[in-house]
């Protein structure tokens, strides 16, 4: 339905969360909490959105500039209430049409809920509408009270409400759609009488209920939809929930998740049907998974692109691309700008940065790979290092197709080992290999006899050396 103005309510404080950063920029499932209603809001696609904001100002307005930049900020430097905080987004401007007001600390609030609710005002011409809902526990939210009709008549805050108004467990959402004409016409109305000394926005649904104007009371059915945020126990809340609600619409799509209260996956990832996901995996930020990879166990993705049949068993990965049937773990690190190819291994106790590793090409174990080009079919025997840093500067390393490195080998970049190459094991390859060399870094082996019998005499070695020596 269409919206006119939407105005978001972000400027408090936010104390209980005890917290240097603003209350509405801490995150859940991969967005901040006012990154979750800009996103319920766009759904709308209002004229103009409009925040208030308050505490931590700077840091808010950068946020806002930066996921919803369209939006406009206004800033209420001294915190009077919900009233005061429309009142200035009112301020100097003439609206029309409809007027939604929100918190911006309601992360689990869909844009479809709020689509029905805006329809439901539309469509019955109301001057104001409240968007309720019954709570098992209405500790610390304002009460409706409804007259003899069932008519809505005021909104209560718990702190002024009565012992009975107290058990009354339909609740205000905070999520309001006024006439805007109406709005405008009644927030100045509205005083401060009350045990904070605040403007409340509920006293203009009291003011327009004495002028005769129509209002309406829309239930929600789903109670934790309009669930606020105000310490880390309901960050933790929240985010359990929405959990809940992302895994339950992968699993609906296709997506097998072996156990949904160990697997965390972000609102901005995407997955395809007939991925597995297996326990104690995280799926974060702009990752996006396609058609039967396997994640995990206990693996952790962040931003990355994991392609048709990938496996990703016990691992982290940053900004990387994990290639089509590529097997990467267990423990691996995959770092920023690691692209793997189709069919490539990454294996255990393997770290890899900055580095492309042609199709086919594998890096089993307990190897370091930074800033590197390897080619197709390569093997990248265990323990090899790629010494890219000097102490001051990166350098790149060049590794041709169907290259044997051997194991224990140390690379120090920038060097080129060229197609069909080797280079033996325990080297230290200080110059470029050519194509079918073999590179060989090591001095000569030279034996020192009877050295134990002389430097460790009396030692188990020794004496193991000396019953060996009777042996003959």
């Amino acid at each position: 339905m269409a919206v006119e103005t939407v105005i978001i309510l972000a400027a408090g404080d936010g104390t209980r969360m005890k917290s240097e950063q603003a209350k509405v920029l801490h995150t859940v499932a991969g967005r901040s909490l006012l990154g979750h209603v800009l996103a319920a809001v766009d759904h709308l696609k209002p004229a103009q959105t409009r925040v208030v904001v308050g505490a931590d100002r700077e840091s808010v307005q950068e946020h806002i500039a930066q996921i919803a930049p369209s939006a406009i900020t206004i800033v209420q430097e001294r915190r009077g209430g919900t009233g005061h905080a429309v009142q200035l987004a009112l301020s100097g401007e003439a609206f029309r049409g409809t007027t939604l007001v929100l918190a911006g600390d309601t992360p689990m609030l869909t844009g479809q809920s709020l689509a029905a609710f805006l329809e439901a005002h539309i469509n019955g011409k109301f001057s104001a509408s409240v968007l309720t809902t019954e709570h098992p526990d209405p500790t610390g939210y304002g009460r409706i009270i409804r007259d003899d009709n069932g008519e809505l008549s005021r909104i209560v805050e718990e702190r002024d409400a009565s012992d009975d108004e107290r058990f009354i467990c339909e609740i205000n959402s905070g999520v309001y759609a006024f006439d805007s004409v109406k709005l405008a016409g009644s927030i100045g109305e509205i005083t401060d009488t009350n045990s904070q000394k605040e403007l409340y926005l509920t006293d203009v649904i009291g003011i327009l209920k004495r002028k005769g104007e129509s209002i309406a009371a829309v239930m929600i059915d789903d109670f934790t939809e309009i669930l606020g945020v105000n310490d880390r126990v309901q960050l933790a809340e929240s985010a359990a929930l929405l959990r809940d609600r992302i895994n339950d619409k992968w699993m609906r799509e296709g997506v097998t998740i072996i156990d949904p209260t160990t697997t965390w996956i972000d609102i901005t990832a995407k997955l395809s049907h007939d991925v597995t996901i297996h326990p104690g995996s995280t799926i974060m930020g702009t990752t996006t998974i396609a058609k039967g990879a396997v994640i995990g166990p206990r693996t952790t993705l962040k931003d990355c692109v994991v392609k048709q049949g990938a496996s990703v068993l016990e691992s982290i990965a940053i900004n990387s691309v994990i290639g089509m049937s590529a097997t990467v773990g267990p423990f691996t690190y995959l770092r920023d700008g690691t692209v793997l190819g189709d069919s490539t291994k990454a294996g255990a106790f393997v770290e890899i940065k900055n580095t492309t590793v042609g199709t086919g090409s594998k890096v089993p174990h307990l190897s370091y790979v930074g800033d590197a080009t390897i080619g197709e079919g390569s093997n990248i025997g265990a323990a090899t290092i790629f010494v890219n840093y000097d102490g001051e500067n990166k350098h790149h390393t060049t590794i041709g197709d169907h290259v044997r490195i051997g194991s224990d080998t140390m690379l120090v970049a920038p060097v080129a080992i060229g197609d069909g190459a080797y280079t033996a094991a325990g080297s230290v390859i200080t110059e470029d290999v050519p194509a079918g060399a073999i590179g060989v870094g090591r001095a000569k082996q030279r034996n020192v006899i009877d050295w134990v019998l002389r430097k460790r005499a009396g030692s188990k070695s020794a004496q193991a050396a000396e019953a060996r020596k009777k042996k003959g």
